[in-house]
Order: C-alpha cells, then structure tokens, then sequence
C-alpha cells in the first residue's frame, strides 16, 4: 500500500538523499559516526524533511531492525499527559534491542505544557535508554526546559532549484512528462513544501497532458494569470469584467474566497504599479481577509474589494 503513496515510496531511508537542509544532515552524520546522538529538536515548516531525517537516523542506527527501536507518535492527535505518561513512558522504560531506543513526537509543539512538563521529567529518568527527537513548527511553543536539554535543528523551506532536481527525477521514473512551465507551477503552488509538491506530482500522473492549468484546476488553486488580468481590469476601472473574472473564479471553478485572496496577495506584489499603490492595496486586502476569516460572503466581499482598486 505504501508503495503507492509517491511521498513514502520516494522518502529517501539514508541522511545522503535528503534534499537540501547540508549543514543539519552534516552535523546529524557526525553525531551518528561518534555515537553521541542527543535529544533532538527539529523546528521547521511543513514538508522541510523533518520526518524524514528521524526516519532516517533510525535506519542509519538499527537498520532492518528499526521498527523495534523507534516509536513515533503524533502529538496533534495525541497532545495529553496520558500520552507521555503512558505510551512514551512505557516504551523508553523497556531495554533496547541494541544501543539507545529513539522516541519521535512529531508536532510537538501542539503538547499541552502539563504533558509538556511530564516529558521533560521522562527525558531525564530514561537518558541512558532513550533518546527523544522532537518535530514542531513553530520552536518558541515547546517550553524553555525542554529546550535547554535538546540540540535544536532549524530546518528551513526547501529551495525551487532542489525541488525541481527532485521532483524531475521522480517524474522521469514514473513516466510522466512535465514541461519546466508545469514544474515551475507544481513548484510555486507547493511553497517549500516537498510532501505537497510530490503529492501534486502524483495528482497529475492521471492528466493525458501536463500544463500550468492542469496544475492550478487539480489542486484547486486559482491561476495567476486569471487573478493578474482581473487585478489589472479593477485598477483601470473596468469593474464589469473584473468582476466577471472573479464570478467564474468562485462559481465557475469552486475556489473559495481564501483561495482568491491568497492568489491576489501574490500578484499584488509583482503589479506594475508603485510602491505606494501595492502598499494600499495589500492594507485593503488584508481588511477585506478579515471580514471573510468573521463569516461575510466572500462574492461580496471580493467584488467590493475590485470596486475600490477602481478609486485608488
């Protein structure tokens, strides 16, 4: 079943094929070659490789015999005491079959701070069995004592230059042929994030042929050149057609206002227009955000939006 899943079948089991992050997979080499891994951290957006790196030190260290060494939970969906109490506590109290066990809570920082707490006093109690890495997005929510007893690893989004590397060599083993155009689309819509981008990849395996609209229409997402052109009829006053374009963005194709929204901010910033202009703009954007985030039609919202660009 995993074999059919691209992000799992292509995950890479060694440190050496993970993509970009050189200086964390340099240090992390160097723990594993002297045997002194620590606890861990590893802060960082979606789809940066955290995952991956854990999973491949547990493969580095045990080899076939990893899954007895290597529990890993998901704090999101399990972020009670309960859990550390007695899931994370019952499994780094057993012997491990060689060496140290290693312990992964991804989305860590979604523990409540009391579970928090209990797991600070279980990394104390079982240091000489267990080792913990951590995975969180955002560091500053995981409390300060946990902190202090992990060498925290920042891993940052990954480049569209080693995206495109990777992605092409995936899309070379399954067959597919996608025009740099397409990449570049699945690229910019995937915002660093390589486990999006390969399941976009995996979505257009089943197009007969691969085009920037095939990207933005399988993923949902609203085409730039659309939001551009509508963007540009506002701001010449052009309110009809403006509004036509964003009539068949939100019936036409399904997208929602957020969609539309985002997409906009994204054009806003490449605008032939001046500085001043995209300043006021990005301000009235972010107000017309705020009134769909508090529940207001989003087809109202937007075409008032294109009705004051018309004034600016």
């Amino acid at each position: 079943m995993e074999s059919s899943i691209w992000v799992e079948k292509y995950r890479p089991h060694r440190l050496d094929g993970i993509v970009s992050q050189k200086p964390i997979i340099e240090r992390l080499k160097y723990l594993l070659e002297k045997n002194s891994l620590p606890h861990c951290l590893f802060a960082g957006p979606a789809g940066c490789g955290k995952t991956t790196a854990a999973l491949a030190i547990a493969n580095e260290l045990y080899g076939e015999q990893w899954h007895g060494n290597f529990l890993e939970l998901n704090a999101s969906n399990e972020r009670g005491i309960d859990t550390v109490r007695v899931k994370v506590k019952d499994f780094a109290r057993t012997m491990p079959l060689q060496g140290y066990k290693i312990i992964y809570l991804d989305e860590a920082d979604s523990l409540t701070k009391d579970a928090q707490h209990a797991l600070r006093r279980t990394m104390e109690n079982y240091a000489a069995t267990c080792r913990f890495i951590l995975a969180c997005n955002y560091s500053g929510k995981i409390i300060p004592p946990i902190q202090s007893r992990c060498a925290v690893f920042r891993f940052s989004s990954l480049r569209p230059d080693e995206m495109k590397s990777y992605l092409q060599d995936i899309a070379l083993k399954e067959g597919m042929k996608v025009d740099d155009d397409s990449m570049d689309a699945v690229i910019k819509i995937s915002e660093g994030d390589m486990r999006r981008a390969v399941n976009t990849l995996q979505l257009l395996s089943s197009a007969k042929k691969v085009s920037p609209e095939t990207v933005y229409s399988v993923v949902n997402r609203a085409d730039p050149a659309d939001v551009r052109k509508m963007l540009e009829l506002a701001l010449a006053a052009k309110f009809s057609d403006a509004r036509e374009i964003l009539i068949t963005l939100l019936h036409g194709r399904g997208l929602s206002g957020d969609d539309v929204v985002r997409e906009i901010h994204s054009q806003i910033l490449s605008l032939g227009v001046d500085d001043r202009k995209k300043l006021l703009l990005i301000e009235r954007l972010g107000e017309y955000e705020f009134r769909l985030t508090e529940g207001s039609n989003p087809r109202i919202q937007l075409e008032a939006f294109l009705a004051q660009l018309g004034i600016l």
